[in-house]
């Protein structure tokens, strides 16, 4: 069963980004320490990482993160989702208006210009061939931004929330979440490395 998973990195005070992020800077300032994990030697890292591509039919993302990943300092064929891994999945990006031109032609985009529920409705429905394909079930991954993210909880598109609680608090930036509604998760595993706590919850719609 094809599912929306939101996967992001948190700092302990709850954001995705450090202060000023910008497509040149899309982390923001001091938001690199939020994915130390991503580059670690600790094999518990290095299997999450693992797991987290092989499951990823589609990733889905907003346009800001799209702009820092897509920007002239962004992913290349050497960094990037899947990158060094098990391959890369096609992404849709939801957005206002598409951009006039595309760096990373490398990889597989498509602009949802409607709202993020139609996003998650081509999203799935690639992941569900992608799937068929394969031969094994893979899922829709939400990457992000922050406000992406939020939005998909508030909307109940959200399936499972995995959070990589990066140790550090960084004081300001993009937070994760902003206005929600209360909210029970149930927790499903809770791992422990060198350089983060990876989490992962049931989201009950």
């Amino acid at each position: 069963m094809t599912r929306l998973i939101a996967d992001v990195s948190v700092s302990l005070d709850g954001f995705v980004t450090g202060p000023d992020p910008s497509p040149d800077n899309g982390l923001g300032t001091g938001g690199e320490a939020l994915h130390t994990w991503a580059f670690s030697d600790d094999p518990d890292d290095r299997r999450i990482l693992r797991e987290g591509t092989a499951r990823s039919g589609v990733v889905v993302l907003g346009r800001h993160l799209f702009e820092a990943v897509g920007g002239p300092k962004g992913w290349d064929d050497t960094s990037g989702y899947g990158a060094g891994e098990v391959g890369k999945p096609a992404f849709v990006v939801v957005t206002s208006s598409p951009p006039e031109s595309v760096r990373t032609t490398n990889l597989d985009w498509t602009f949802v210009t409607t709202v993020l529920p139609d996003a998650v409705t081509a999203a799935r429905e690639r992941a569900v061939a992608a799937s068929s394909d394969s031969g094994k079930d893979l899922d829709v991954v939400l990457m992000g931004g922050g406000a992406t993210v939020c939005s998909a909880l508030e909307a109940g598109l959200v399936d499972a929330l995995t959070l990589h609680l990066a140790p550090i608090v960084l004081g300001a930036g993009t937070p994760l979440f902003t206005g929600q509604a209360p909210r029970t998760l149930v927790q499903r595993r809770v791992i422990s490395t060198s350089t983060v706590t990876h989490l992962t919850y049931d989201v009950f719609r």
